[in-house]
């Protein structure tokens, strides 16, 4: 959930990182050469304070920051509870020396509450050593009466202080920062990524991961360390993920990766797609906005290389036996939050196509509940950032049953498709916003994908069949676009609206999960009551909630589909506008039955039924926005969230 950052500079870019490999010996050598060697600069506090800007999206409960150099007695470090720019000011008033390396943190409260003392780094061998963390350790409170006993005193109410205690009683047994980290690893139990910076090694970082993102960047005379490459990618695109369990040490010149015992292991190198300038917000007021906006590319992206010279769909990274996907009986969708929803809409869409039965769990009720699942059984798992905890665990009860598991992610190199038999990157871009847009948009195409795949491999439609719905799905990213440029009309009536305690959301069929994704994006940055309901359940309870003026938004289904379902949701309109509503009404061009009924129409252009998702959600995320940024609200950072949720 928090955000970290590692750097080390030489003070000179020449030399060439080195690949991981080595071991501890050379590690020593890295931290025991010549400090002298070392040059000091700003480049290291500089490096972190830009990381942890491009992650304050993980959370935004405090930052703080830890420098070390040559000659250093103790670690230099600074923090403050608030968002990065309360650290920024104190910095600026406090100045931190110079150096060869730092780390940095931004956090998402678990153990203690968001005050400057719970706020990463913790210091420990009489502040020569600090320490970030994501994540929760679950044996901290044993540990800590351990160590409280040896005469260890504590100065927050956080379970990393805990970490910060116990590695430097290990260093002090073992003299290596990196044989250190990998013993105090061994001792704890939960979820856990530790970065540590010493007094005595003044160039180098050193970090573990269990159940935890972090990647490596590497640069030329100068490594990263980070949660996302987003913390290093605007200066390196190369770079390498972790395994499960592992420690890495990087100096200026080198990265070292050991498992926890102190064995040699190697990271896995790769090129980041994307730039630093998608991680920006490229003139628009949020990053909230610019995603929105971003969404035609993220669907037309998600949609790119997907077929062969043949015309025949293809995945990315395909691990599944063909014979194993035409004997899967029962898929079962994992995900959470937006993902879930976006879960339901493929429900839809797989069922329709390929007649097979899905299902969607909430991935933490999921392996909770004892679910019926076997070598039959496909898995498709749906996580924007690929490190959604309760999806992972998630994934790994479904393989111990013998399932297979496709992947839906939009972060390469993260763990959920690394622990899947098959992956679909999403290829949406960095999504920093913490209420989720374009990646919705792009895991909802992603699982049509996957769905007419399943099709063309299962025979269960033509060849040109497939070809015709795909060649509609390519034309959805223009669709979304025209209903992006018609936006000002639902933003007007958002502002105008700023005063409304609470909104309701009605939809049929795939409009069932739209409304319910549109009912989330209020809650999460509007701070208001929002809830989304199938239409048709409406007489059976929700209809008591009307009174006068209630605002009530409902999807309508294109009247070339479906045609009951369109006739039925439009006397859901005619209902509720009897008993005093506000209907709010997203319909196809031209659907002239929603006419006399509703006092909003927000225009979508015509779609085939199934994909008609994709266009129904847009107004729904534009409403939100507007509506939260017209009650003065953050809208990239609403309270109490965090883009990724790492912890069970």
């Amino acid at each position: 959930m928090c955000g970290i950052v590692g750097y080390t500079g030489s003070g000179s870019r020449s030399a060439s990182a080195s690949g991981s490999g080595g071991g501890s010996a050379a590690v020593r050598e890295a931290q025991d050469g010549d400090a002298a060697g070392l040059a000091v600069s700003t480049r290291p506090l500089e490096m972190v304070l830009e990381g942890l800007k491009r992650l304050e999206y993980r959370g935004y409960d405090s930052a703080g920051v830890a420098l070390v150099g040559p000659g250093s007695e103790h670690v230099a470090a600074a923090k403050k509870a608030g968002k990065l720019v309360n650290l920024q000011t104190e910095l600026s008033e406090h100045p931190l020396p110079e150096a060869t390396a730092a780390v940095g943190h931004t956090r998402w409260a678990t153990h203690g509450g968001p005050t400057d003392g719970n706020a990463h780094p913790h210091l420990a061998d009489d502040d020569r050593l600090a320490v970030i963390h994501n994540g929760i350790i679950e044996n901290f409170g044993e540990l800590r009466q351990l160590l409280a006993a040896e005469g260890a005193t504590f100065r927050s109410e956080t379970d990393t202080e805990v970490a910060a205690q116990l590695l430097a009683r290990e260093y002090r047994a073992a003299g290596d920062l990196t044989a250190a980290m990998a013993a105090t690893a061994r001792r704890l139990r939960g979820t856990f990524t530790l970065l540590a910076v010493h007094a005595d090694a003044p160039g180098t970082v050193v970090g573990a991961r269990h159940d935890s993102p972090l990647v490596v960047g590497l640069g030329e005379g100068e490594n990263f360390l980070g949660s996302d490459v987003a913390a290093f990618v605007a200066q390196t695109k190369e770079a390498m993920e972790l395994g499960q369990d592992q420690v890495v040490t990087i100096t200026p010149t080198s990265v070292t990766v050991v498992d926890f015992d102190g064995r040699p292991a190697e990271g896995k190198r790769f090129t980041v797609d994307w730039d630093a300038a998608a991680a920006e917000k490229g003139g628009f007021d949020s990053f909230m906005d610019k995603e929105i906006h971003d969404q035609p590319h993220a669907v037309a992206d998600t949609l790119l290389g997907r077929t062969d010279s043949s015309g025949r769909i293809v995945l990315d990274d395909l691990r599944i036996d063909e014979s194993v996907l035409r004997a899967v009986d029962k898929i079962i969708v994992v995900a959470c939050g937006t993902a879930a929803y976006a879960g339901h809409v493929a429900k839809y869409a797989i069922e329709h196509w390929c007649r097979i039965p899905v299902e969607v769990e909430l991935a933490h009720e999921f392996r909770y509940r004892d679910p019926i699942v076997d070598a039959q059984t496909l898995v498709v798992a749906i996580s924007q950032s690929g490190e959604t905890m309760d999806t992972l665990m998630a994934v790994r009860h479904a393989r111990e049953q013998g399932a297979k598991v496709v992947a839906v992610v939009n972060t390469n190199g993260s763990t959920i498709p690394r622990e899947s038999d098959a992956v679909l990157y999403t290829h949406a871009g960095p999504e920093i916003a913490v209420a989720s847009t374009k990646a919705f948009l792009a895991q909802i195409t992603a699982a049509y994908v996957l769905g007419l795949y399943l099709a063309q491999l299962r025979g269960n439609k033509f060849p040109d069949e497939i070809a015709a719905t795909f060649d509609e799905l390519r034309d959805m990213s223009r669709k979304v676009r025209t209903v992006i440029e018609r936006g000002e009309y639902v933003r007007a009536t958002a502002r105008s609206m700023a005063g409304a305690d609470k909104v309701l959301f009605l939809g049929r069929h795939v409009g069932y999960p739209v409304a319910m994704e549109g009912a989330l994006k209020l809650k999460e940055l509007a701070y208001i009551h929002a809830e989304g309901f199938a239409a048709g359940e409406l007489k059976h309870g929700p209809i008591a909630l009307i009174d006068e003026g209630q605002p009530v938004f409902v999807v309508v289904p294109s009247p070339h589909g479906r045609d009951q379902l369109h006739s039925k949701v439009v006397s859901n309109i005619q209902e509720i506008r009897a008993r005093g509503a506000r209907p709010l009404v997203i319909a196809e061009d031209g659907d002239d039955d929603v006419r006399p009924f509703a006092d909003e129409i927000f225009w979508i252009p015509k779609a085939p039924t199934l994909l008609q998702p994709l266009l129904a959600v847009v107004p729904l995320q534009i409403f939100a926005m507007a509506l939260a940024t017209a009650k003065g609200l953050d809208v990239d950072q609403p309270r109490n969230l965090a883009k990724s949720v790492t912890v069970e």
